[in-house]
């Protein structure tokens, strides 16, 4: 019967109707030890083309969030194949754990199971419809907003890229005009957080929780650190990395020539420019085709593996008008391929967004390798390992006369910038992942805006003293409507401060041996989601901790390798 199931082209057009006789004779068909494989088999294939059809319309979505027909196909998806394929797949997950078989290398897939069928409810599968189509309210919200700059109607993503300039008043200028457009959203974007935030509630209640906070920590199957952790984790940021970033911070302020940095010196209200601007290549064309080389020699079958989606045009990198913000990899599990979304205005920036998308997408490669589709689902805190690790593994392949975008000065430049953001990203990590822990502790004050407003003030001044926002107040604590992850995936990033932690420890050991390094990392990738983190982490050769120790060990490293490669005076 599986052997009739088309290819994606033709099954993206299939209606439930159609869909729902594979899962019949899953649910039907004998399972024993002798047929649990071909079992596995079959359910994997009607999933990954379920996954895949899932996954390509979101990419429609955001790769224009003006096109109608995309999210009306969206809709119908969510509406009237969503809520039967989450029955039918929790079913057929009951049905495995009842059959008490535990095929090898099925033993974490099993206990995630395990955890999804306590949090499984029907009840909350309309309210998680709606939750998904709400996030494309929000990429309506940002992918609309555009000003006129210098007689060009252009995105706050290029207006941001126009604005790396060194004329600081050319800065405050586009940076006033820019917020002051999105000031224009901040009521719609309070109004859409209301809506969330309660419907979120209601999705923990109706599975038996507290709270949201507890229900994600179940559906993100973090079950090797409770957010007790999240609380260590945290004070070490503010112990030992917040001074770190007022040296860094100190001096960019040198740089400049300034006292205070005012909002207007840095992007995403956090990071430096990298001034002097460079300009690393002209077309995106120019872009990929460094990339590759440089992946080539970081690792030949990664470089493959980019060459394979350069081929097959699935990059999809310019910004434009209407496209959704920010960058991802998604996986298209049934063609065995993933897809690169980003969006690059021709700065450093975009290559660094390019390196971490692809350590998602070779992360993809090696686990699609996977028999079943349960394997494949890794957990999210080494997901990010795999691309943030890419951003620093291709570090000694950059320069000219390597093949890669920079002349030697300038690599050391763009890299020690890149580093500095690292320091950077873990206070402003500890502000999203607190603001989120407390707004869903204590949702009745969370619903009112200005509460919001007030804990981001308060988080901010706590973790990053160092950006004077004097006499632009609104920006300041409307910080929140510009971090995605807050509206569209809620807890989503303390992932990229813990992950952060296992890739500085991948580029260490690479500095002694990047041969070795890259063959632990691929290794670790190639399991896919058939280990408990730790040993993820043990695999690449690495220790997952985020106390004091660790993140101080870090830091000493990130600032040995700044010292190294600043400008002798």
């Amino acid at each position: 019967m599986f052997s009739q199931l088309p290819t994606i082209d033709t099954f993206k057009s299939w209606r439930w109707e159609q869909i729902a006789p594979f899962y019949a004779d899953l649910q039907e068909r004998p399972l024993t030890a002798d047929s649990i494989h071909e079992w596995l088999a079959d359910w994997s294939q009607i999933s990954q083309l379920l996954f895949e059809r899932s996954a390509r319309l979101r990419v429609a979505t955001t790769q224009d969030t003006n096109d109608d027909d995309a999210e009306a196909a969206m809709n119908d998806y969510l509406d009237n194949i969503f809520p039967h394929v989450e029955v039918a797949e929790n079913q057929l997950e009951a049905r495995l754990l009842t059959s008490g078989l535990e095929p090898q290398g099925l033993e974490i897939p099993l206990r995630n199971m395990r955890v999804d069928a306590e949090l499984f409810t029907e009840t909350n599968l309309p309210l998680i419809s709606e939750q998904m189509k709400r996030s494309q309210t929000y990429n309506r919200i940002i992918g609309s907003q555009t000003v006129d700059w210098e007689d060009e109607e252009v995105t706050l993503t290029q207006l941001a890229t126009k604005l790396e300039d060194p004329d600081r008043d050319l800065r405050e200028r586009g940076w006033r005009l820019m917020s002051a457009r999105r000031q224009e959203d901040r009521q719609a974007l309070n109004e859409l957080w209301a809506d969330l935030l309660p419907q979120r509630q209601k999705i923990a209640e109706n599975a038996g929780l507290p709270n949201y906070r507890a229900y994600v920590w179940q559906q993100k199957k973090r079950l090797d650190y409770s957010p007790a952790d999240t609380d260590t984790f945290h004070r070490a940021i503010a112990d030992v990395v917040v001074p770190a970033a007022s040296r860094v911070y100190a001096r960019y302020r040198q740089t400049l020539g300034v006292d205070t940095l005012r909002p207007w010196d840095v992007r995403a209200d956090v990071f430096p420019f990298e001034l002097p601007v460079l300009r690393p290549f002209a077309t995106t064309d120019q872009l990929i085709q460094t990339s590759a080389t440089i992946f080539r020699q970081v690792d030949p079958v990664l470089g493959d593996y980019f060459d394979t989606m350069r081929d097959e045009s699935l990059l999809d990198m310019p910004n434009r008008k209407g496209k959704a913000p920010g960058a991802y990899c998604t996986n298209f599990p049934a063609s065995e391929r993933p897809f690169i979304f980003m969006n690059s205005t021709g700065t450093g920036s975009d290559i660094r967004t390019l390196f971490h998308e692809s350590g998602h997408a070779f992360h993809n490669f090696e686990r699609n390798k996977l028999p079943y589709l349960p394997q494949k689902a890794s957990p999210m805190e080494f997901n990010e390992v795999a691309s943030m690790a890419m951003e620093l593994l291709t570090a000694p392949y950059i320069t000219k006369n390597k093949e890669g975008f920079f002349t030697k000065a300038e690599a050391d430049s763009w890299f020690v910038g890149h580093l500095e953001k690292i320091i950077l990203f873990w206070p402003y990590m500890a502000v999203v992942d607190a603001f989120q822990h407390w707004a869903y502790l204590n949702i009745d004050d969370a619903v009112v805006a200005e509460n919001c407003d007030a804990k981001w003030q308060e988080l901010w001044q706590r973790y990053i003293p160092e950006i004077d926002f004097s006499g632009f107040e609104d920006e300041l604590v409307t910080g929140w409507h510009r971090k995605q992850h807050i509206f569209r995936a809620p807890f989503y990033y303390i992932e990229y401060g813990l992950a952060q932690l296992g890739a500085l420890q991948i580029w260490r050991n690479a500095l002694d041996d990047q041969a070795q390094a890259v063959e632990s990392y691929r290794q670790a990738l190639a399991l896919g989601g058939t280990q408990p983190l730790p040993v993820l982490y043990e695999t690449a050769n690495v220790k997952f901790a985020y106390d004091h120790d660790m993140v101080g060990q870090m830091i000493d490293l990130l600032e040995d390798q700044i010292e190294s490669r600043l400008p002798k005076v």
